[in-house]
């Protein structure tokens, strides 16, 4: 799992300790992603599966997008699809992924690269493997977060923004056993490249077997912790979590996670996506790719879809998008 990487995690800034009287998250829940497909088949695991929605808040849905290794020809994406009222976050781990939509945009992000959409108003968009990737197979993984807008927002302008995998702000845990990315939003004073409408922050930390991370987090944001690959423990009375488990924290200070000394062959670390946000506390009325407040603008949402409102499909052809 490369994402970003350094030769010499010593010469990073560290994570402060926190302070003595900080208060380290406890764990209200643990739950297992259930398996399934999206888009044209690629396999996902539903990492917010069965997690009160007021528990997620301000975050709405999330795939883990792989892990997988593609034979020739395998290599699937999404069709056109819409959205409407939210923001979506896909992160490349492994591999390479397209995205276009019907305003003109897109792009190619890959191997540690964040694409941060705000559908706001509406667009259409797609998602596909590159030509070459469709051709030769490989490696691929990912995920895709859904961030709620707050209903003052909902209808801005559509804005893309593509984040390198090089621009993320780099840090080391406090006693240099794991390397944190700071994707979006300030974490211990160092600000992360992405520009959110809802205030958030994200992390991708890999802790190394026996490394201990005691992340300071804001104390006004919730703090969930999905576990990528390998073993480990979080929380206080150190729960133990493993690949594919999604942790709600309750409030307090500090995010404290340990790696396993043994960890499995194929996950010689711990991998972790932390994220947290101030909740939007407005009501949801969500169905497929729409992210609302109320019925009746969910309702509107489609009508304007339907109506063609929110984009056509351009009729130039589209490397990738054809499968054998």
């Amino acid at each position: 799992m490369p994402a970003v990487t350094v030769e010499n995690i010593l010469t990073l800034p560290r994570v402060s300790h926190p302070a003595p009287d900080a208060v380290t998250r406890p764990v209200r829940s643990v739950t297992t992603a259930p398996s399934g497909f999206e888009g044209e088949g690629f396999p996902v695991r539903r990492a917010f599966a069965g997690v009160d929605l007021a528990a997620l808040d301000p975050f709405i849905h999330m795939d883990q997008m792989g892990e997988v290794e593609y034979a020739p020809g395998e290599p699937k994406g999404t069709a056109w699809h819409p959205h409407r009222g939210f923001e979506t976050v896909t992160y490349i781990i492994d591999g390479t992924f397209e995205h276009r939509d019907s305003h003109g945009g897109g792009g190619t992000i890959t191997n540690g690269d964040t694409q941060w959409m705000t559908a706001g108003s509406g667009l259409l968009h797609i998602e596909v493997p590159p030509e070459s990737l469709v051709l030769s197979g490989g490696l691929f993984h990912g995920l895709q977060l859904w961030v709620n807008l707050p209903g003052s927002m909902k209808m801005s302008n559509p804005r893309y923004q593509d984040i390198r995998g090089g621009e993320v702000a780099l840090l080391s845990t406090h006693d240099g056993g794991g390397l944190v990315r700071v994707i979006a939003g300030e974490v211990d004073g160092h600000q992360g490249p992405g520009i959110t409408h809802t205030p958030i922050s994200i992390v991708h930390a890999t802790i190394e077997a026996g490394g201990q991370l005691r992340l300071p987090w804001n104390p006004q944001f919730n703090a969930l912790v999905y576990v990528l690959n390998g073993l480990g423990t979080v929380g206080p009375d150190r729960r133990p979590i493993r690949q594919g488990q999604l942790v709600v924290l309750g409030a307090g200070d500090v995010i404290e996670v340990g790696a396993n000394e043994q960890q499995e062959s194929r996950s010689p670390s711990l991998d972790l996506y932390i994220m947290g946000g101030r909740p939007i506390r407005e009501p949801v009325a969500a169905y497929g790719p729409f992210v609302m407040n109320t019925r009746a603008e969910l309702v509107q949402a489609f009508e304007d879809f339907q109506a063609g409102k929110l984009g056509t499909i351009p009729s130039e052809p589209h490397p990738g998008h054809s499968f054998s």
